[in-house]
């Protein structure tokens, strides 16, 4: 289960940033309907993948970084990046959702290109650290979330 979570949840953010990319291709094409109805999933997927991670965070514990002593300051660094910008891809995210479903078109065409490509790399360097702690390097051990971050 330790590992089947994290496995899990990497595969919903890996889905909702392809739907992201449906969606822009969709809005490039000027399909409204279609855009609305691939970034609706990609909202949906999102959520689930917040939900297992926050699961297994809340249930099981966080793994701390299980590689080369040399490197884990690299790792360190990399993964507070990651943080960094997956909280602001979420609160942009739902902001862009939020002004598309209203209607506030002039906000959302502007908000929505920086979003996506913000939830791209969010995406992204989420899916290398979940390489880096579970396939590349073997897991560390299970300990609290701040402690995970900072290897302390």
């Amino acid at each position: 289960m330790a590992t089947f979570l994290p496995f899990i949840s990497t595969v919903f953010i890996g889905l909702s940033a392809v739907f992201v990319a449906i969606g822009w291709y969709f809005i490039g094409e000027r399909k409204i309907e279609q855009h609305k109805k691939a970034m609706f999933w990609a909202a949906v997927l999102a959520s689930i993948f917040f939900i297992t991670y926050l699961s297994k965070t809340f249930f099981i514990g966080s793994t701390t970084f299980g590689g080369p002593e040399g490197i884990r300051l690299y790792y360190q660094i990399f993964l507070i990046i990651h943080i960094i910008l997956a909280t602001i891809a979420a609160v942009l995210g739902i902001i862009t959702l939020v002004t598309g479903y209203k209607n506030n078109l002039a906000r959302h065409r502007r908000l929505g290109p920086i979003t996506s490509i913000i939830w791209f790399i969010s995406a992204t360097t989420g899916i290398a650290v979940y390489f880096m702690l579970y396939v590349i390097y073997p897991s560390g051990e299970t300990t609290n979330l701040f402690r995970a971050i900072l290897g302390g």
